[in-house]
């Protein structure tokens, strides 16, 4: 037991042996009345010597202490109880041995057990009440004959999670331990569970649970929000000791089951990449797009598609949607009817390609906002395809950039891709040629002008022709899961976050007048190899790398694409942007923070933009 946890259990042990003393005055009160105050003085004080340290030792032996009382329930009150009817017993066998039980009232210890009781468990379900607002879940149930698990997470969610398994008995699962990353709650208890260790011991106190004949067939993550490496370092724990991992099902899925059958849901890729989630300025994103006319270029397409729900839902004056696809554009055009029936919007098919048709498209739309999605993003298809690349990525940013320009429009903000950094291939040269053509109106643009902001960042999860989905449908076909280069390694967000943090950016960006003709760099956190990645997700589907599937090498790729970052090595890393700041100096990056980052183009290196 920590030091902390040890200082908290020593407060609430001697508020035990407190209330043992204030009981045992309160009890005879109540029983003589003013009678006390004529009744021998020694007899009550050897009485409250006697009373106060038997009830100190059963407390050193029942460890009440251990239990927090932010957790308190129905099954405290049982333990409560059992303790304060030791604490008599043994007080009738210490008063027999002095005094033959000759000077105190038998009514006495009724009294008592009530007294001692309330003064004992009110505190804490006082507490509760504080905490909580309510004390209805309070009622458990016995747990036997389920399936053991060990929760990670001494937190809401582990009271929630066993809570919900004691209401009735069809619950699918047994709580037998936790285990929590913060130390000072090793040694206590969550409802009768005790956080038996931390991370680092997961391996011994399976050891040691397994010796009781309980070893967990699942570690239950019951935390919503891990780093990806705290996710990767458990699983990859869980893996070594033969237990799957699972993360505990969402809130409304445990208050639907009521007791009832609890499905876990399986750890996926998100889990394991993830990140501890940005604190964005929603407030700046609101601003920016909320009762202003907004257009996005390739809105079918992953990043598109979720820049529209995204935008949708801060409520612009009017949308309009564009894209070469009909299949894609219908799709998230229904989909939007759905979500937001009562925004103006306008499905319009249209190919970045044609000068004549998006010139028409955005005189029409009038937008304030060009948010532009539209590219070709597949690396080997652009290599065999140069000449589309060419037309859509780089010529197809110009037909958009300059009829936003003559239109007016107040922003455009571009996509782009950290394979524009030292591009070594034919997509990444093309979105680097967007880029500089937007930096360069950007800057020409001077005050009052339209405004152009390029933003930069990698891989994102599950999108149309990224690594993941080509991964997952190599393990449903049985393997082997190819990798391009053994080095191969890439930067990884999820499309909703990489939707936000360009939104957060151009918020940011627009805002001012300052600084133009930069790059904003999306701080995606640590890269990742692919390999690392492939094995993780044949462990995922529950297999055993390089025995149930193989991983193989497979395609040319040069050292130096294997290894990409986000802004160019030679002029090594920019201080960084806090995402949830607002318009002013620069900040300096924080660790671990997923933001976007600002650099000026030219020589001298990457470095902060200031604010007038």
């Amino acid at each position: 037991m920590t030091g902390r946890a040890f200082r908290r259990s020593a407060a609430i042990f001697s508020h035990d042996v407190a209330m043992a003393a204030v009981s045992f005055l309160l009890s005879l009160y109540l029983r003589l009345g003013d009678g006390i105050w004529w009744w021998p003085r020694p007899v009550v004080e050897t009485g409250l010597v006697a009373f106060t340290l038997t009830a100190a030792a059963v407390f050193l032996v029942v460890r009440l202490d251990t239990a927090v009382w932010r957790y308190t329930s129905i099954g405290d009150l049982v333990r409560i109880v059992r303790a304060v009817l030791l604490i008599l017993a043994g007080f009738l066998v210490v008063q027999f041995a002095l005094t033959r039980l000759d000077d105190f009232p038998r009514s006495f210890l009724v009294i008592e057990a009530f007294v001692l009781t309330c003064l004992l468990a009110a505190p804490r379900f006082a507490y509760r009440l504080l905490k909580d607002g309510s004390l209805s879940a309070v009622l458990e149930r016995n747990a036997q004959g389920r399936v053991p698990v060990l929760l990670v997470g001494a937190g809401d969610g582990s009271e929630l999670f066993i809570r919900e398994m004691a209401r009735g008995e069809d619950a699918t699962y047994r709580v037998v331990g936790i285990v929590d990353d913060r130390d000072s709650r090793t040694g206590r208890q969550i409802r009768g569970v005790r956080v038996l260790g931390g991370l680092d011991d997961l391996a011994a106190v399976v050891d040691r649970l397994t010796g009781h004949g309980l070893r967990p067939q699942r570690l239950v993550l019951t935390r919503a929000r891990l780093d990806g490496g705290t996710v990767r370092r458990i699983f990859e724990q869980g893996d070594a000791l033969g237990i799957p991992v699972s993360r505990m099902p969402r809130v409304g899925a445990l208050e639907a089951a009521d007791g009832g059958a609890v499905t876990l849901r399986p750890i996926n890729v998100e889990d394991v990449l993830g990140r501890p989630q940005a604190t964005l300025d929603r407030d700046a994103m609101r601003a920016l797009v909320a009762g202003r006319r907004v257009l996005v270029t390739g809105a079918g397409g992953t990043i598109g598609s979720e820049l529209v729900r995204q935008v949708a839902g801060f409520g612009p004056s009017a949308l309009t949607l564009v894209d070469s696809s009909e299949f894609a554009l219908y799709s998230i055009d229904q989909e939007l009817a759905e979500a937001a029936p009562g925004l103006d919007r306008r499905a319009l098919i249209g190919d970045v390609r044609d000068r004549a048709r998006v010139a028409e498209i955005v005189r029409g739309a009038a937008p304030e906002i060009v948010f532009h999605a539209a590219a070709l993003k597949h690396v080997p298809l652009m290599e065999a395809n140069v000449d589309d690349a060419v037309l859509t990525n780089a010529i197809g940013s110009r037909v958009v950039a300059d009829a936003a320009r003559a239109a007016g429009v107040r922003a455009v903000v571009l996509i782009s891709t950290d394979k524009a950094v030292n591009p070594t291939n034919v997509m990444g040269a093309t979105k680097r040629l967007a880029e500089a053509y937007a930096q360069a109106l950007d800057l020409v643009g001077g005050n009052g002008g339209t405004r152009f902001v390029t933003t930069r960042f990698g891989n994102v999860l599950g999108s149309t022709g990224s690594v993941v989905p080509l991964f997952q449908r190599q393990l449903e076909r049985g393997g082997p899961l190819t990798v391009t280069h053994p080095d191969m390694t890439r930067y990884f967000m999820t499309v909703r976050e990489a939707v936000e943090l360009v939104l957060q950016a151009a918020a940011l960006e627009v805002a001012t007048e300052g600084g133009r003709g930069g790059i904003t760099v999306l701080d995606m956190g640590e890269p990742v190899k692919i390999v690392d990645l492939a094995r993780q997700m044949i462990r995922l589907a529950g297999l055993v790398p390089d025995e149930d599937v193989q991983r193989g090498v497979h395609g040319p790729a040069s050292r130096r694409e294997a290894v990409r970052g986000t802004v160019p090595r030679r002029r090594g890393a920019g201080a960084d942007r806090d995402p949830g700041a607002a318009p002013g100096p620069a900040a300096h990056h924080r660790p671990g923070a997923a933001g976007p980052r600002s650099r000026r183009p030219g020589g001298g290196g990457p470095r902060p933009r200031h604010r007038a």
